[in-house]
């Protein structure tokens, strides 16, 4: 870490500046892609559950913002692995630039033609930049949380959000499907 000295001496306000900042180089590289700012139904919501919808992944949070929090939990674990010397801003940081550039690419029109040809969402047209962001910001709570919360109790959540994605349990789909 001698070589990068600076990075130990970095205020961790300015770590939070360089992850906000990524956001919203994400945020405009959405916007010039095309990519709406909310909704096209005119609202934004907090909570949107209806799986099959032209309305899913367009608003604040939905089924899929527990994934994003999953990769919080992978990300933290993976850059504490590789640099656990690093500062955890630094860590921080990179993790928002992963996950800000995977949203970026996730909705490429390539990404978006590949995922509605192998699904049933035909209706589906990417997400809304409100929805791309907030995906990030789920990321950074499951950062935070790995950081705070003891290694097995991240452990048990990510293990029942992957049952659920490889064995979903039917009063559970049926839960999901009613909201």
């Amino acid at each position: 870490m001698t070589r990068f000295r600076w990075l130990e001496r970095t205020p961790v306000w300015q770590y939070f500046v360089m992850a906000a900042a990524l956001i919203l180089i994400q945020a405009v590289v959405l916007f010039a892609m095309g990519r709406t700012l909310i909704c096209t139904c005119g609202n934004v919501k907090l909570w949107y559950g209806v799986v099959l919808s032209s309305e899913n992944s367009q608003h604040i949070s939905d089924w899929y913002s527990a994934s994003h929090v999953i990769h919080g939990f992978l990300f933290y674990g993976l850059l504490w692995l590789v640099g656990r010397r690093w500062p955890v801003g630094l860590r921080l940081v990179l993790a928002v630039l992963i996950e800000a550039t995977w949203e970026v690419f996730e909705n490429s029109r390539f990404v978006i033609e590949r995922y509605r040809a192998i699904t049933i969402s035909l209706d589906y047209y990417g997400d809304s930049i409100v929805n791309s962001v907030s995906e990030v910001l789920f990321c950074i709570a499951g950062f935070g949380l790995a950081r705070r919360l003891p290694l097995w109790t991240i452990i048990g959540i990510a293990v029942a959000h992957i049952i659920m994605l490889l064995y979903p349990l039917d009063a559970i789909k049926a839960w999901q499907t009613a909201a």
